[in-house]
This record gives C-alpha cells, sequence and structure tokens, in this order.
C-alpha cells in the first residue's frame, strides 16, 4: 500500500507543474489545450503499453468507460465553465474541495473506515488552500456568478466521484486511463470547435510547455492518479492532495513568478500538518487489531 500511496502522491506533485506550464503556454484557449494536452497523455499511455507487461485483465464493465471518460473530461468541462462564469478565486476555491470529498467519502468504501483525524486533516488542508488561492485577502460570494459557483461545486463532486469510484473497480488496470485520455482529447477539441477561436502556440517555448502539460500534470499523473487509488491509502492521498497548490505556489517562486510571504509559510504550516494528521495511523503504526480498519 505505501508503494501505490507514493505513486499517487506523485500525480500530486506533477500538478504543481500545471499553473507554471498552463502560463507558458502562451494564448492557447481552455478546450484546445485540452485537446492538446490529452493527446499527449494519450502517446504516453501507448508508450507505456508498449514498454510495460500487459496487465491481466477480464472484460471492463462499460460503467468503467463511464466513470473514467466522465471524470477526465467531465471535472475539465466543469472546471473550465466555471472559471467562464465566476470569478477565478472563488471558483477555485469551490473546485478545490475535491480532496475533502474524497476523504469523506471514502467511508463509504468497502474496507474502509473514517476517523476523525482523516477529516481534521483535510480540513486544515482546505483552509491552506483557502490562504493560498486569496493570497491571506478576503473572499466573496454574487449571486450573479451562481452558474459559475455551481459549475465549480459540480467540478469537485465530479473528480472526487471519479476518484473514489475507480478505487471500486480496482481490477481493471491502469492502462486503461490511455483510452479515456483519448476520448477526453476528442470530446475537447469538440468543444473548442464549438465554444472558442483557433490560436495555437505561438513559439517553440508555448509548444515544448504543451508538450509537457501533456506529458506530466496532465500525462503521467493521471495515470499515476488512477494507480494510487486504486490500491494505495485514499484517505491519505485526498488529504494530501490539498499539497499540490502549496507546491504549484512555491515552483512559481522558485521560477520567479512569485513572491515568497508570511501568508505562504503559515499555508505551508496547515497544509502540512494536515497532511500528517490525516496520515497519523498511517505514517506511525496501528494498534494491534486494527490493521484491517483504519486505514
Amino acid at each position: 500500500m505505501l508503494r501505490a500511496t507514493l505513486v499517487g502522491f506523485s500525480a500530486v506533485a506533477m500538478w504543481a507543474l500545471l499553473a507554471l506550464l498552463t502560463d507558458a503556454s502562451g494564448a492557447v484557449p481552455p478546450f484546445l489545450l485540452s485537446a492538446l494536452t490529452f493527446s499527449v497523455g494519450t502517446v504516453v499511455g501507448l508508450a507505456a503499453r508498449a514498454v510495460l507487461p500487459a496487465a491481466k485483465a477480464g472484460p471492463v464493465p462499460p460503467v468503467v468507460w463511464l466513470i473514467g471518460i466522465g471524470g477526465l473530461f467531465g471535472y475539465h468541462f466543469l472546471y473550465f465553465t466555471a472559471l467562464r462564469n465566476a470569478p477565478a478565486v472563488e471558483a477555485s476555491l469551490i473546485a478545490y474541495l475535491w480532496p475533502l470529498f474524497i476523504v469523506i467519502g471514502s467511508a463509504l468504501m468497502p474496507g474502509e473506515r473514517l476517523r476523525w483525524y482523516h477529516v481534521a486533516g483535510a480540513a486544515l488542508g482546505l483552509l491552506g488552500t483557502v490562504l493560498i488561492v486569496t493570497r491571506g485577502g478576503g473572499i466573496s460570494f454574487d449571486g450573479r456568478y451562481a452558474l459559475g459557483y455551481l459549475a465549480a461545486f459540480a467540478c469537485a463532486f465530479v473528480w472526487s466521484a471519479y476518484s473514489l469510484l475507480s478505487r471500486r473497480y480496482s481490477a481493471v488496470p491502469t492502462s486503461m486511463v490511455t483510452w479515456f485520455c483519448a476520448a477526453t482529447a476528442l470530446l475537447s477539441l469538440v468543444c473548442h470547435l464549438l465554444l472558442e477561436e483557433t490560436v495555437m502556440p505561438a513559439s517553440p517555448l508555448q509548444w515544448v510547455a504543451v508538450a509537457g502539460l501533456g506529458v506530466m500534470p496532465v500525462g503521467a499523473a493521471f495515470y499515476a492518479w488512477d494507480y494510487g487509488v486504486k490500491h494505495g491509502n485514499i484517505q491519505v492521498l485526498g488529504a494530501a492532495s490539498y499539497a499540490s497548490p502549496l507546491l504549484s505556489t512555491l515552483v512559481l517562486i522558485l521560477t520567479g513568478f512569485a513572491e515568497p510571504s508570511l501568508t505562504l509559510l503559515l499555508a505551508c504550516v496547515l497544509i502540512t500538518g494536515g497532511a500528517i494528521l490525516a496520515a497519523k495511523s498511517f505514517l506511525f503504526g496501528r494498534r494491534a487489531g486494527t490493521a484491517g480498519t483504519d486505514s
């Protein structure tokens, strides 16, 4: 379980590059960027299938296709809709409810048991994320942006549901994510043609950024996340996912796109402390006789 949990957390680390690489990709509109990057993500999966030994698996239930494509495409469609119809700060905060939803929803999974420290750790992570996204300032919710807020909430629900339902079908090999990425790329292209004007990357550096997005945060990260939520400690992964905005901010600071602050330091303490609290039994062992129920 430790190995799978670490693999899952590697996805969180890769998502930390999302903001930097998206900014470096230029003025490419969201759905076109999604189509391009998920196409690269599909190639990542095909390359892995060619190199790694094939996983033994039976027929894939139709519901798995619905979960996979609905999760990847549905999340991005709703997220882009939220950003188009609500201020980015408020929309991002609502969307970042998904790690908390995963932690709470994990109690419904077979063989899982929700403990107080799972919820407390996720709540601390959410508080740290609030500090990062708002930069220590206030937030306000305006009824004019109700559609955007609703889309952001649905976005959080869809991603948490995708993660939890993927665990219920843990026998389905992670290589299936290849086809989920391919379908997401195709559906994103359709949305682009219907909703956006085409603006391609304008320089080799921007193309490198698009390729980087497809290889890591919109490619390998989804394969790692699938493996992690299927075989790792899902409560720990849920709470630890709040490290993504923190790591993303640290990357921006290291590359000169953001400045360090006391607010960031406090957010770091909250998110790190929350992740350690949520992983308490996982990191420091379980009492005898509770190994099967405290994960």
